[in-house]
């Protein structure tokens, strides 16, 4: 991958942690934020973590399950440096988008929530997108991306190659009749040109300065297509 050094990215992760009624948490799945973030700060990038409401965003309690491991999570685990960065989040309304050269969301069911009407993270996807920058999301996170329009008002994944949690993947997990939507759903009421591949596989797609991912599996793989955009 290429070296980035004089690169700075922005992750954005979600502030919210109930699951809908159901009484359970959720939040960001640690593979989505973890592998990402080690692309990038393998590749020297200078990297800002910011969430909604700022601090600590909250973690699914299924991603840290030892099933959900994978190398990039592991090391997460055994790395207070970045465990008190995540932390310490700073708030979405202090974040300029001048000062960053790609922004990135991490998906889990969180994002369905808070960032999908999120006026300062609409704002910031805009502001990115138009400066030709590169705008990446996984799994859920792509639900960033349904309310940010392109400057002459249409929706901005309108005809544009999409990828996000498939509809099967989410009766998969069983949570079809608990989130406020399915994405797959509304990727393609917004217009975009949705691709997927089986259920669990890796999957990244790339439109212009635009990088989605299917699911956890695609996260490094969303990552790598904005690094590669950024050398």
């Amino acid at each position: 991958m290429p070296q980035v050094s004089d690169k700075k990215v922005l992750i954005v992760l979600t502030s919210h942690e109930d699951l809908g009624d159901t009484g359970q948490k959720t939040g960001f799945w640690v593979e989505e934020f973890a592998a990402p973030y080690y692309a990038f700060k393998d590749a020297g990038a200078d990297i800002t973590l910011a969430s909604p409401k700022g601090g600590q965003p909250p973690i699914d309690p299924k991603s840290s399950d030892p099933s959900a491991a994978t190398d990039a999570t592991r090391r997460f685990d055994a790395d207070p440096e970045t465990q008190k960065t995540l932390a310490n989040t700073l708030k979405l309304d202090d974040v300029n988008a001048a000062d960053y050269d790609a922004i990135f969301y991490p998906g889990g069911h969180g994002p369905l929530w808070d960032l999908t009407n999120d006026t300062t993270s609409i704002g910031l996807i805009e502001t990115f997108f138009n400066a030709g920058k590169p705008v990446g999301a996984v799994c859920h996170a792509p639900a960033v991306l349904l309310n940010a329009k392109t400057p002459d008002g249409a929706p901005l994944v309108s005809g544009r190659k999409v990828a996000g949690f498939t509809n099967a993947e989410e009766d998969a997990v069983g949570l079809t009749n608990v989130v406020p939507f399915l994405l797959e759903d509304e990727l393609k009421a917004k217009g975009g040109a949705y691709e997927s591949v089986a259920s669990w596989s890796s999957f990244a797609v790339e439109d212009g300065n635009l990088i989605t991912g299917q699911n956890p599996a695609s996260s490094e793989a969303v990552a790598e297509k904005v690094l590669t955009q950024l050398g």
